[in-house]
């Protein structure tokens, strides 16, 4: 007899790309959460959380010769009756950059200006998932929206520098570089396919050397220079078409690439002569400059920021400075290589975003750290805490006595222990003792009916326990027992000194 299908038990896991968060990931990321949060609201910017749910035109997201605008969102068109507009489709954020300009925008004449803020959450893309890459995931923010100057684009690389620092991050482990959109332009201009008067001329060639540029560490110069030219065969045989580009004009580009040079003013004293021609390249490099000057005279050195030329942000909305937070230590891929961790932050200055809304031009820059991949670099590092201890366990001996064991865990909670009564079936003591295992506890509070007459407990302190059973020898053992008594008044006195010993 066929079983019926509506019967069928589901699958107890949670969707392809997505993924559940226990104790210690979720305590540690709040930790070190909320270390950046006090470093950016040290600096005057202030929390924000939007919906997760955004309108897909609001996003920038919307395709209208699809039936699904799906393009890196999840998205879903409402009914007419629950719809702020008939046929609105809605998405999960994608990101937290779009949600800040909408709300620029929505109270633009009840916010300060500028408005430096911050957000922390959760974002979705409706992407392939694959081996450490998830559909969602958190990021950290912070920008500033109504500030023209560049002083805000030093700012905040200052504040990541700062915030790297805070949670763990050593100077020497990490540096932060920074480049401009505008002498990228500027160098596609002077080599001939970047038009001022025909913005959308020559956009395929633009997009084949970005990406180009975008893959120098992993192909080198040469690499790099096949790709702007003629184009790349690889190892297998397969060959990927380049831009194009004839030999002068691939000088440019590889120029710009190798422009680096030991000071930020020497860097942009060699990248000026790279745009000479181009006003836009020019402004950029005054640009680089200021923030150079800016840096400097706050003390953040080339030993944790830089001016890099070799920076390309993807995203298309950035219009002036880009940056990036890369950590230099090596660690070991999974087939036991070594290799840089990379980058764990970027942002830039996006002055055409909050104008989608306005039609007016509202500057705005920030940055956005990745936090599962700043969390795993400061696992490799042994920076994180680990696992927070478990609550200090009240037993129970005799069921009729619950209200003197809920009594017992309520005094060592108002004393600041965290603390708990086992709920579980009472049946097994043995039983209790694994749970408090499992949850990682450090003492066990026993009291049955002969303590209770005596006005006394046994502490049994597990953490000793678990280290006298795996390292002790005999005579240790017998001199530092493992479980003692305490008279009931001086409970949470007793558990104090047995935390403090461990």
């Amino acid at each position: 007899m066929a079983k019926d299908p509506s019967l069928r038990r589901p699958r107890a896991e949670p969707p392809k790309g997505f993924r559940d968060y226990f104790g210690a990931d979720v305590t540690e990321r709040k930790a070190m959460l909320d270390t950046i949060a006090e470093v950016y609201q040290l600096h005057g910017f202030d929390p924000l959380e939007t919906a997760a749910v955004e309108t897909v035109e609001a996003l920038g997201k919307f395709l209208p010769d699809v039936d699904r605008p799906n393009a890196g969102v999840f998205a879903w068109q409402e009914d007419e009756e629950g719809a702020s507009r008939a046929g609105d489709w809605l998405a999960l954020r994608y990101d937290l950059t779009a949600p800040l300009a909408r709300v620029a925008a929505q109270f633009r004449n009840d916010l300060p200006s500028p408005y430096r803020r911050y957000a922390m959450g959760p974002v979705w893309r409706n992407e392939k998932p694959g081996p450490g890459r998830f559909r969602q995931f958190y990021q950290c923010d912070a920008d500033t929206v109504g500030a023209p100057s560049v002083a805000a684009d030093a700012e905040i690389c200052a504040m990541l520098a700062e915030a790297l620092e805070a949670v763990g991050i050593a100077r020497g482990d990490y540096l932060i570089r920074v480049n401009n959109r505008k002498v990228l332009n500027g160098v596609m201009q002077v080599a001939g396919i970047l038009d001022p008067a025909n913005p959308g001329a020559f956009e395929d060639e633009r997009g084949t050397v970005l990406r180009a540029i975008d893959k120098f560490d992993k192909f080198g110069e040469a690499g790099v220079r096949d790709l702007i030219g003629a184009g790349r065969m690889d190892a297998s045989g397969d060959f990927t078409r380049g831009a194009g580009l004839g030999a002068a004009q691939a000088d440019v580009v590889m120029g710009f690439m190798s422009a680096r040079r030991d000071s930020g003013a020497a860097t942009c004293a060699r990248l000026r002569e790279l745009v000479a021609g181009s006003d836009v390249g020019l402004e950029g490099v005054a640009e680089l400059e200021a923030i150079a000057e800016l840096l400097a005279a706050q003390g953040y050195g080339p030993d944790r920021i830089i001016i890099d030329p070799s920076v390309v942000r993807g995203l298309g909305y950035y219009t002036g400075p880009v940056f990036e937070a890369e950590l230099t230590f090596e660690i070991l891929d999974e087939k036991g290589r070594k290799r840089q961790f990379g980058s764990v932050a970027g942002g830039g200055r996006y002055d055409g975003l909050v104008e989608r809304f306005t039609g007016q031009k509202v500057p705005a820059t920030g940055v956005s750290i990745g936090v599962d991949r700043l969390l795993a670099a400061l696992r490799e590092k042994g920076r994180l805490g680990g696992a927070a201890p478990g609550p200090v366990i009240v037993t129970v001996m005799d069921r009729d006595r619950m209200a003197d064991y809920l009594g017992m865990a309520n005094e060592l909670r108002r004393a600041g222990i965290r603390a708990e009564v086992y709920l579980g079936n009472p049946k097994s003591f043995g039983n209790q003792l694994k749970y408090a295992d499992k949850r990682g506890s450090p003492i066990a509070v026993i009291q049955g009916g002969d303590e209770a007459a005596r006005g006394v407990v046994q502490l049994k302190d597990l953490a000793l326990g678990a280290r006298i059973a795996a390292e002790a020898s005999h005579e240790e053992w017998k001199a530092q027992p493992a479980q003692s008594e305490a008279p009931r008044d001086g409970l949470v006195a007793a558990v104090r000194a047995l935390l403090g010993r461990g």
